[in-house]
Formats: C-alpha cells, sequence, structure tokens
C-alpha cells in the first residue's frame, strides 16, 4: 500500500533525524572518519533545521499529510504500517514535540563546532 511505503520513507527520515547525531557522538571519539562527511553533516542539520522549523510554526510534515489522505481518515494498515507508527507516534502536548525538535537541531549545530566536518583539501 502507498500509504504504508510513505510511513516507512517518513521512519527512514526520523532514523536518520535522530541516528545521525548521535553516531557523530559516538564515532568522534573512536575516530570514524565518515561523520566528518559534510554532505552527511550539512544534509543532516537542514533536515533537522527543517523539521525544527516545521514544528516552530505549526505546519503538519508534509509527509504525514500525504499519508492521512491516502488512508482515507483510517483506512486499513499492514502489520509493518502499525509497526512503524507504534515506533514513531507518540501522544504528547505540541510544545513537548517542538521543545525537542528545537533541543536537537541546535544540538546538531553546536556539534557542527565541537566535531566539525572535514574541509576540503585544497
Amino acid at each position: 500500500m502507498i500509504a504504508d511505503a510513505i510511513l516507512v520513507v517518513h521512519f527512514v527520515i526520523v532514523a536518520f533525524n535522530v541516528g545521525g547525531l548521535l553516531v557523530v557522538w559516538i564515532g568522534a571519539p573512536l575516530g570514524w572518519q565518515w561523520i566528518r562527511n559534510p554532505w552527511f553533516r550539512y544534509v543532516h542539520l537542514a533536515a533537522m533545521a527543517f523539521v525544527a522549523a516545521e514544528a516552530v510554526l505549526g505546519i503538519a510534515c508534509p509527509l504525514t499529510v500525504w499519508e492521512d489522505a491516502l488512508r482515507g481518515g483510517g483506512g486499513p494498515e499492514s502489520f509493518v504500517g502499525r509497526l512503524v507508527r507504534w515506533l514513531m507516534f507518540y501522544q504528547a502536548p505540541e510544545w513537548v514535540f517542538t521543545t525537542a525538535y528545537v533541543a536537537w537541531a541546535l544540538a546538531t549545530l553546536a556539534t557542527l563546532r565541537f566535531v566539525p566536518p572535514r574541509r576540503r583539501a585544497g
């Protein structure tokens, strides 16, 4: 089902946003050079800034809106869809999510300073 595929893509993006910062924090002291890849770091920052901006502006995630529209207001969901939804969506006041997204984006930005991406040789 297309709605489940969108939900899985959404999950991959969430995993990238959360896991990206965690692997930088883990990889820096372990000497993992790939975590200093500028493409990885700046794409990660852009993704987190997008999520934080959506939350601050009160805009629903386009992937969530698209998935909900395809389901037609609660259509059947596959096992994978139910599992991924359970992993991703929690009940809490909006301010909790907004605070978490902004804090994670700021931590991502600060990490660029403390664990900078490698510069191009030139």
